[in-house]
C-alpha cells in the first residue's frame, strides 16, 4: 500500500471514531506514519476537498493543528457539488477517485458506480483522439450525474 493510501486510511479512521471530525498535528502524523509532513499536506488537498465532503480548517503555528470534518448534505446536494467541481476536462483517474468517493459516501450504488466508471473507461473512448478523451469524459461524467440527480 503507497504511503498517501496509509494516511488517508489513518485520518477516514479517525473521522470514524470521532463522529465526523478529527484534528490533527501535522508534524506528529508524520512521525507516527513515517513520511514527511509534506505527504500529510498532498493527501489532505487532494483526498480531502470540499468537493469530496469535507472541510478542513489549519491554525499554522507551535501548537498548530488541521481539522478536517465531513460535510454533511443529502444526496442531490452532493451530486451537484461533484458535477460543479470538475471543470471541462476529467482524466480516468481523477473519475475513478470521485466514483471511490462517491461509492463511500453513499452517494450512488455499485451499479451505477459500474455503469458509469465503464462509460468513461479508455476503451470506451477508444476511437476518440487522445487529446480530446478528458473533455468527453468530462461531460459525459457531468450529464450521467445530472441523470442520477433528477
Amino acid at each position: 500500500m503507497r504511503m498517501s493510501d496509509l494516511v488517508a486510511q489513518y485520518i477516514l479512521e479517525m473521522l470514524e471514531q470521532q463522529n465526523g471530525s478529527a484534528e490533527i498535528q501535522r508534524n506528529e502524523l508524520a512521525g507516527n506514519l513515517g513520511c514527511v509532513p509534506s505527504q500529510i499536506n498532498y493527501v489532505i488537498t487532494s483526498r480531502f476537498t470540499p468537493e469530496q465532503g469535507y472541510m478542513v480548517e489549519s491554525r499554522r503555528g507551535g501548537g498548530g493543528y488541521i481539522r478536517i470534518s465531513r460535510v454533511k448534505m443529502d444526496k442531490g446536494t452532493a451530486l451537484m457539488h461533484i458535477i460543479n467541481s470538475v471543470g471541462n476536462t476529467l482524466d480516468k483517474a481523477a473519475a475513478e477517485a470521485m466514483l471511490h468517493n462517491m461509492l463511500g459516501r453513499q452517494i450512488i450504488d455499485l451499479r451505477s458506480a459500474k455503469i458509469i466508471a465503464s462509460a468513461l473507461s479508455d476503451r470506451t473512448l477508444s476511437h476518440i483522439e487522445q487529446d480530446k478523451r478528458d473533455t468527453i469524459r468530462a461531460d459525459l461524467f457531468k450529464n450521467m450525474l445530472l441523470t442520477l440527480n433528477s
